[in-house]
């Protein structure tokens, strides 16, 4: 059973700004997740704009929004195939324990200068 939907846009400006301020991003994202994304060179900031979309689209999914959530506790990574997923850890996990879902499923789609996430939580 569905039990929240949530989805985000990042606009990819964003991450290019952000890359440019010292510490911002180890702020927001797990040290493993940040090291993929800026491994892929010239789409670096379309895979960190995917990523960041996707921890927006999580707290819409849960419905409280991130509000008392570490946004480093969210982490995306890729399968062998390309199929991102959600892996929640600390805060992100009692968040998503408290609204009783069990499993995430998450779709990221980006083009030019915007990147897009659907997070659908199941129970």
């Amino acid at each position: 059973m569905i039990s929240g939907i949530g989805v985000d846009v990042v606009n990819v400006q964003r991450l290019r700004r952000w890359r440019k301020i010292p510490g911002l991003l180890e702020r927001y994202f797990h040290p493993e997740e940040l090291a993929a994304s800026l491994s892929r060179g010239n789409s670096a900031d379309l895979s960190l704009a995917a990523r960041f979309a996707a921890k927006e689209a999580f707290g819409k999914a849960l419905g409280t929004g991130l509000a008392g959530i570490t946004l480093k506790d969210i982490m995306v990574k890729n399968k062998h195939n390309g199929q991102p997923e959600i892996f929640v850890r600390n805060t992100a996990r009692a968040a998503m324990q408290a609204s009783g879902a069990q499993s995430i499923h998450l779709s990221l789609t980006h083009e030019k200068d915007n990147a897009i996430a659907m997070v659908v939580l199941e129970k």
